[in-house]
């Protein structure tokens, strides 16, 4: 008996909330392909749609403002993080830009004080030319962060864990201060993905992500999403990321929905190697501080155990020793690919002051502590074992700097 691809969607989508993530990663955002039933979503690589007649469509006129295949990642991410809608676009600072745009000037907004180099660096710039406020603070310290509130507040933009450093803050404390002052709250949730931690369920208004990193595991793609709780949030986001004219391509959809099927099986393995990385590297005599909420001794541990599901798959740590030794550590590891970005299969190793955050406030920099001995490791799906054996190789090389 022959079933309509779109009433299998809507049964989907009414099991949705009672389905387990792996279910929800592997079927929502599918039955797309009315014609032959292709198993996979199709990859509808076009720019343009003919209309049924003038004025009707079939639901797309042109794939800036829509794609089914984008479509279809989009509901699959609106699905992972239990909101309303999303809107994927062309990279993961699209999406920081899509969601500021929101914003007009005079708006202030408080921001995570050690929050990712390029995300401080766009707000530096919409402030500079379009009279955007902004305020960074420690929000851990929640009387700083209500003391940083004024009445022209509309946002805050929280980051946890925090790059580099993994510093951990109370998503839902700090959601109820933005919503006594009539703000946002904004999480990017890039780190540790819907797998371990689900925003939404502790006050998040939208939820910001680098589909570029876990959400799509595999380093052959860059893209961003932003996902609302409500429908008119949704809506104005919509509008927004069509307007900008940053929407993702077809081709690109097509491969992170591909990597969100594999995203729990991966998120394990991340996980399970980055904590066996950060135990071995928390008793090295060439290590200072080792930054992972995993650990029992990190300060946010008890936090994270209460908002977060698992503890992801970045560790970074601070080396004893000078520069030197740090850019020996950098050029001698085999396994960990010298490389900026993230989630990827593959352990990658970068030295945060020089890659990822040179464009942040060196003032800034210094203030939240991320100096030129903090390295950072997005570690991989390989055996662990092999992970530490090559990281150790590394740390001996540098023992005589």
């Amino acid at each position: 008996m022959f079933v309509h691809p779109a009433f299998l969607n809507f049964v989907v989508k009414r099991k949705e909330k009672h389905m387990k993530l792996s279910t929800i990663a592997v079927h929502t955002g599918v039955n797309k392909d009315s014609a032959y039933n292709s198993v996979i979503t199709p990859i509808y690589q076009t720019s343009t749609f003919r209309f049924e007649d003038i004025g009707t469509t079939k639901g797309y006129d042109y794939t800036r403002s829509g794609n089914p295949t984008r479509r279809a990642l989009e509901e699959s991410i609106a699905a992972l993080e239990g909101g309303a809608d999303a809107s994927v676009v062309a990279t993961g600072m699209g999406a920081v830009t899509t969601t500021l745009t929101l914003f007009k000037t005079g708006d202030h907004i408080v921001c995570t004080d050690d929050c990712y180099g390029g995300t401080e660096r766009l707000l530096r710039t919409y402030a500079e030319h379009f009279g955007l406020r902004v305020s960074h603070v420690n929000m851990r310290d929640l009387a700083a962060v209500r003391a940083c509130v004024t009445p022209a507040t509309r946002a805050l933009w929280i980051e946890t864990p925090s790059n580099p450093l993994l510093n951990v803050v109370d998503i839902q404390a700090l959601s109820d201060i933005a919503h006594e002052h009539g703000a946002l709250s904004i999480v990017d949730n890039t780190f540790l993905s819907p797998v371990n931690q689900r925003p939404f369920d502790f006050g998040a208004d939208l939820i910001v992500h680098s589909t570029t990193k876990y959400l799509n595991g595999h380093s052959d793609v860059v893209g961003g999403a932003v996902v609302s709780r409500t429908p008119e949030l949704a809506e104005k986001v919509k509008y927004l990321s069509n307007a900008l004219g940053i929407t993702a391509a077809p081709f690109d959809c097509w491969l992170t929905l591909r990597g969100i099927k594999t995203l729990i099986p991966r998120m394990k393995e991340h996980e399970h190697n980055a904590r066996k990385v950060a135990e071995y590297l928390a008793v090295h005599p060439l290590v200072a501080r080792v930054f992972y909420p995993g650990l029992a001794a990190h300060p946010d541990h008890a936090l994270a155990l209460k908002q977060q599901k698992g503890f992801g798959g970045m560790v970074s740590f601070e080396l004893k020793g000078g520069r030197e030794a740090v850019n020996t550590v950098l050029r001698s590891t085999t396994l960990f690919a010298l490389a900026e970005s993230l989630g990827g299969i593959e352990s990658l190793i970068e030295h945060p002051a020089s890659m990822s955050h040179a464009s942040m406030d060196p003032a800034l920099r210094e203030k939240v502590g991320l100096n030129d001995r903090v390295i950072r490791l997005s570690v991989g799906i390989e055996d662990a074992d092999d992970l530490i054996a090559d990281l150790d190789a590394a740390l001996r090389s540098a023992a005589t700097q």
